[in-house]
């Protein structure tokens, strides 16, 4: 009699369990009945089903994340890209989520993937190759996001975001070889350019020094010439105060300046008459 009850109360409690289930906080659910879908969207918390007939099945209500290998696209220039991406996406609709591939997302980014390079490569079609490294990358995701979410309807997916992580251009791409030489040509303006600024500064600094050279020069000059002024006028005036003493002293010491200077040539030649007021030291000892 204790072990039927003992039955009775295990096969009650194991009745309780199968009827409730629980969809955890970052889930979302659905309730099939014999394969067919019952309820959908089901929230986080407790809920009840009839045992044996209905199952619940759960899914990853959280944000996924795509991570696309990088795909080569052609400009509205026929110019050649690499772009790689990442998209972020959310299960939408359960149930179309798992009637489209059986609740797997694995799955579901494969049927994602090329609903996004597709919408990636009309994106960058239509516009330069300026346009999709520079400002108008914001515009081509938000118009990208757009256009994929109305793709991915029938997957009950959303796609939240669509960022593009790298533009690079192909190695063996001519718009590559043409922008390194862009690059080179604005870096050889550039040096030019400095060069230039360089040059121009050194003429201003050689001009100022050779003009300050110049000034120092002159004032040399001009204070020499002035010490020799002052010292011819001070040599002057001491001649003049020992002609003043002795007048004969100073003409006899001026003859002998005046011969040292005529006779300072070698090999030179000097005629002058015998009375001459010049010989007059060399010919009267007195």
């Amino acid at each position: 009699m204790r072990s039927a009850i003992s039955f009775v109360l295990a096969a009650v409690i194991l009745l309780a369990f199968s009827c409730v289930y629980i969809v955890a906080e970052g889930q979302t659910a659905i309730l099939l009945q014999f394969g067919r879908i019952v309820d959908s969207g089901l929230k986080p918390g407790l809920h009840f089903k009839l045992p044996l007939m209905q199952q619940a099945v759960r899914f990853d209500g959280r944000l996924q994340t795509l991570d696309a290998a990088a795909q080569r696209y052609l400009t509205s220039e026929k110019k050649d890209v690499n772009v790689d991406f990442v998209v972020k996406w959310k299960i939408s609709d359960s149930s179309k989520f798992y009637t489209a591939v059986a609740g797997d997302q694995d799955q579901a980014q494969l049927r994602l993937a090329p609903i996004v390079k597709d919408g990636m490569r009309t994106a960058i079609n239509s516009r330069t190759l300026q346009e999709v490294v520079s400002s108008a990358r914001s515009d081509l995701t938000d118009s990208l996001v757009t256009t994929a979410n109305n793709a991915a309807t029938n997957l009950g997916i959303r796609i939240v975001d669509v960022r593009i992580k790298r533009v690079d251009l192909p190695e063996a791409s001519s718009v590559l070889r043409s922008v390194y030489e862009r690059m080179r040509s604005e870096r050889k303006q550039v040096a030019d350019a400095l060069r230039a600024e360089g040059s121009e500064a050194a003429q201003r600094i050689r001009a100022d020094a050779d003009r300050q050279v110049q000034v120092i020069k002159a004032n040399a000059y001009r204070e020499a010439q002035t010490g020799r002024g002052e010292g011819d006028a001070e040599a002057a005036k001491v001649y003049a105060a020992s002609y003043g003493k002795d007048a004969e002293f100073y003409a006899f010491y001026r003859s002998l300046e005046a011969y040292r200077e005529a006779f300072k040539a070698s090999g030179g030649v000097l005629v002058l008459d015998p009375k001459s007021e010049f010989l007059h030291y060399l010919q009267d000892s007195k």
